[in-house]
């Protein structure tokens, strides 16, 4: 069972500045609350007792906001004082993570995946890294991904452009704590996408499972806007 969760919260959400100017991304207002009380109401539903914000941009107003508890999980919080990208604020966050794996989700979207589910799949099949895939109808605005039969991962792709069904990153992870710190570099500005997953298809077991639950990334206008009304049935309280 996962226990502990890092959120990457330290975007400048520039996509979203004539919305949202003075507030991080994943602090963005959804039906009058964060975006992230989302997120966390999800963890807690799913068993998650410790989370861990990589904050970067405007970080007091989330830690001011959250402090340290939230319905009895724990939280903790590191700080980006220079950009360090997906890959190093993660990389930042496991200085505060006890567990052999950790749950990874980025502070702008939110995929609804049964965790439980997840992890069994993940340690069933012996995979090291996971990561959560969703198929969309339209992937131009993503980079996708091949898996093969033993959901292994084969290639990902960069986003075309075109209009067209593939299986993308959820922004989901499973990472094996002890793995990801030794084949990555401290205090250096990386991409966990970029310059970790595709760097070790070869040398590390990376598995994508599908899910079919519901996805949305805030990052653009258009989906914050739906997520104010999407939002208004969530089903986690």
């Amino acid at each position: 069972m996962l226990k502990t969760a890092i959120i990457l919260a330290g975007g400048f959400g520039t996509r979203l500045q004539a919305l949202v100017n003075d507030l991080p991304k994943p602090m963005a207002p959804v039906n009058g609350a964060p975006f992230l009380n989302y997120q966390l109401n999800y963890l807690h539903h799913f068993g998650i007792k410790k989370v861990v914000f990589s904050v970067g941009y405007l970080a007091d107003k989330i830690t001011e906001y959250y402090q340290s508890e939230y319905k009895g999980m724990q939280l903790d919080y590191v700080t980006e004082h220079n950009p360090l990208g997906t890959g190093g604020g993660i990389r930042l966050a496991m200085e505060k993570i006890n567990e052999k794996n950790v749950l990874v989700l980025n502070g702008d979207s939110f995929f609804d995946v049964d965790l439980n589910t997840y992890f069994h799949f993940h340690e069933s099949s012996a995979s090291q890294i996971s990561l959560a895939l969703r198929k969309v109808a339209d992937c131009s605005r993503y980079g996708t991904i091949e898996v093969n039969a033993e959901h292994r991962i084969t290639k990902f792709k960069e986003k075309s452009g075109h209009i067209q069904e593939a299986l993308i990153n959820g922004g989901a992870y499973i990472l094996n704590k002890e793995l990801y710190l030794k084949n990555t570099s401290p205090s250096e500005n990386f991409s966990i996408e970029k310059d970790f997953f595709e760097k070790q298809l070869q040398t590390l077991i990376i598995k994508g499972f599908e899910f079919k639950g519901y996805f949305l990334d805030i990052g653009i206008p258009e989906d914050y806007t739906k997520a104010q009304n999407d939002f208004k049935e969530f089903k986690y309280r």
